[in-house]
This record gives C-alpha cells, sequence and structure tokens, in this order.
C-alpha cells in the first residue's frame, strides 16, 4: 500500500514504505514522552504506539499530581496512512521532526483532555541496539533514541485543569521501533521448559541548568552487562538552536556504575548512587538520587492488565481510571515496571529527571531471587 512517505527516497528495501522489513507480528512503532515540573510535584506520561501486522495503534497519557495517579487509555484500528498518528480523540502532530511535536486530545467521555507542545531542548542521542532472547527466539530487537526538552500547554483530568509552563516544566522524548513482545505473544509451539529468566533495567534521563545527561544499563541476571550508553549532553535554549540531529558537542562515558536501596519488603528503588566515566579524559562523576514519589509504567499500558499494548479492543476503545500511590501493591507484576521521580546531585549542581527500572527475575549482585520477590 503506497503512503506519502512513499514519495521520498528513504526506502530501505524494494516494498513500500509501509510495508516493515520483518514478518514479526510483534513489530512496532513507539513514540514516548515523559514530563515533569521543575518543583518535583508534577509527573505526566505520554505514549503511542503503531502496530503494522496487528492493525492497532493505541495510546495513553497519565499525570500524577497530590498523591494520585490518572490515566486515560484509547486503541483502535490503524489508520492506513501511518504520518497520520490519530487514535480517536488522541493525536501526535510532529511540527519539526527531531524537535517539535504536540500531543492534541479533543474532549471526551473520559473526561481528559489536553493540548501540549514538547520543544527540544538538546539533539537526540541513539541507544545501542537491543537485543534480548528468551532462549528459543529473539524476542527483542529494537533501536531507540532519548532527546530532552521542555513542556508547554494544558491537560485537564477529573473536573481539573493544569497549565503546563515551558520554563517550569522539562521532559524527555523516547523514540523506538523493531520487534517487542505485545499483548497475547506467540503461543504455538512445546511451552518452555521453566528457567531463570531475569532483567535487570536502569533509564535515567537527567536535567542540569547548564546540560542533560543520560544514563542506560541493561544486565543480566549475574550483573553482566548487554548493551549501556553513558552521555553528557549540551542544553540548547531554544531548539532552533540545536546544532543538528546529532550534536558533535555530546560528551560520552563508559563503565557505568550503581549502587541501589530498596524499600522494606519490595524491589521499588528507594535511593540510587549512579556513576559513569568520561571516555575522554577519564574523569568519573557520580550522581546521588533522591526520590520525589514513583509513577507506574502502566499509567500507559506497560504491564497493564487490562489495556497492554497491541491488545485489539475493537474499533474505537477508551477508559480513564486513577489510584492513590500510597495505596499501590509493590510486589504485583503490573507494577514493577516504573519510574521514580528524582532530585538528583553532582558534585555542585542540582538537577532533575527520573529513574526508571524494570527488574524481574533473579539478579545476584543485589541478592534477588524469585521473580518480583524483595531482597533477601
Amino acid at each position: 500500500m503506497l503512503t506519502r512517505f512513499d514519495d521520498f527516497p528513504i526506502h530501505q528495501t524494494p516494498d513500500p514504505i509501509s510495508t516493515p522489513a520483518t514478518g514479526e507480528k510483534d513489530f512496532y512503532e513507539r513514540y514516548w514522552f515523559n514530563g515533569y515540573s521543575k518543583a518535583g510535584d508534577m509527573y505526566l506520561g505520554v505514549g503511542t504506539a503503531r502496530y503494522p501486522h496487528l492493525g492497532i495503534q493505541d495510546c495513553g497519557i497519565s499525570i500524577v499530581h497530590n498523591g494520585v495517579q490518572h490515566a486515560f487509555h484509547a486503541s483502535a484500528r490503524a489508520n492506513s496512512e501511518p504520518t497520520d498518528l490519530g487514535v480517536g480523540p488522541f493525536n501526535l502532530e510532529i511540527i519539526e521532526p527531531m524537535k517539535v511535536c504536540r500531543v492534541v486530545l479533543e474532549p471526551n467521555e473520559t473526561g481528559f483532555s489536553a493540548d501540549l507542545t514538547f520543544e527540544a531542548r538538546t539533539a537526540a542521542i541513539e541507544e545501542p541496539r537491543h537485543h534480548w532472547s528468551d532462549g528459543h527466539r529473539r524476542i527483542m530487537d529494537t533501536t531507540r533514541f532519548t532527546q530532552f526538552g521542555r513542556w508547554h500547554g494544558w491537560i485537564a483530568y477529573d473536573g481539573l485543569r493544569m497549565e503546563i509552563d515551558r520554563t517550569e516544566t522539562y521532559g524527555t522524548k523516547d523514540r523506538s521501533w523493531g520487534v517487542r513482545p505485545v499483548a497475547g505473544g506467540d503461543t504455538r509451539g512445546a511451552p518452555q521448559a521453566p528457567r531463570a529468566m531475569g532483567l535487570f533495567f536502569l533509564w535515567a534521563p537527567l536535567h542540569w541548568d547548564d546540560m542533560c545527561s543520560h544514563y542506560q544499563l541493561f544486565e543480566d541476571t549475574l550483573g553482566r552487562p548487554r548493551f549501556h550508553v553513558g552521555a553528557f549532553l549540551p542544553a540548547y535554549d531554544f531548539a532552533n538552536d540545536i546544532p543538528g540531529v546529532e550534536d558533535p558537542g555530546v560528551e560520552s562515558m563508559h563503565r557505568l556504575e550503581h549502587r541501589l536501596e530498596f524499600e522494606p519488603g519490595s524491589r521499588m528503588i528507594k535511593a540510587a548512587t549512579l556513576a559513569m566515566t568520561s571516555l575522554e579524559n577519564d574523569a568519573r562523576h557520580e550522581i546521588a538520587f533522591e526520590k520525589q514519589f514513583t509513577y507506574r509504567m502502566k499509567g500507559i499500558g506497560y504491564s497493564h492488565p487490562t489495556w497492554p499494548h497491541g491488545a485489539w479492543k475493537g474499533e474505537l476503545a477508551m477508559e480513564s481510571e486513577r489510584w492513590n500511590l500510597a495505596e499501590v501493591d509493590d510486589l504485583a507484576f503490573e507494577n514493577q515496571h516504573v519510574q521514580h521521580l528524582m532530585k538528583v546531585r553532582m558534585g555542585d549542581r542540582q538537577g532533575i529527571g527520573v529513574l526508571e527500572q524494570s527488574i524481574f527475575g533473579p539478579y545476584r549482585p543485589y541478592g534477588l531471587e524469585g521473580h518480583v520477590a524483595a531482597p533477601g
């Protein structure tokens, strides 16, 4: 099927652009954003993804304020034109690639609505290609880039309307594509024999007054690194000041380290110290994290029991929900993938950002056993 992209010289295979190069049903294209106040009292998440082989486009918006997390979910039949990122009343507009995006949620039956603009503060940084196998087949094979920015606009929910100020609201854009497990999975073949699979993932994009820093780490059950990326990125006052899609001024890091402290009785990170070393001058940089509160990624579909990614819910389905942060079961599977809003310190610098954790299965360095059990 031809689309508007087919008029550009960007083809990688003889097929039209709308035809994925892989036949994997789990192939996806995802946009993901977070946003948070400099004061540390509000967190916002937005996500939308297209699953070409499943014919589904879904989305979510979720906000934490005053100890409550509110969430909007929607799913629909995917549009035949991949540049149309609408899901019912939701739409994501790419105003200027790699610089400005706009999220619009028109008034609808759930009581959620929004008009939010994300403006880049840095160039994009490409993360290493992610591979993960379940022992029989590759179940994850993705590429992702991260970009830092600011938000402005407004969001309304539960009878409230919040204005989002560009000078007070930082955020991150996460753009990924490839193959990643979605709802249902592939049930063909013999049942898999029990084995000790695990996932240890940390992701920490941070804003400082004069720059941004990025830390991403994926390790196996023994603590051996599978892939990682660390960087300091120059920050700019306006998107048009950014020198290009990638910035030659980025300082790359290696030797990523972590020391985590967990909440009693769970795997939720209570406090952390992360460190990484410059490839340019071998200087080691240590960052201390102070948690403000925890955002559950199920608010935009991750591990959600009834609104998972890539699930067929009909031509168009929408729903909203809310929960008190103090009442969340930190041992439930659906609540293991989270982002903690963190105030951070690095020497004399103070900043703010998130520390995302996805820690499943055994992990020897911290004495973790079972699937979601707390440290022993």
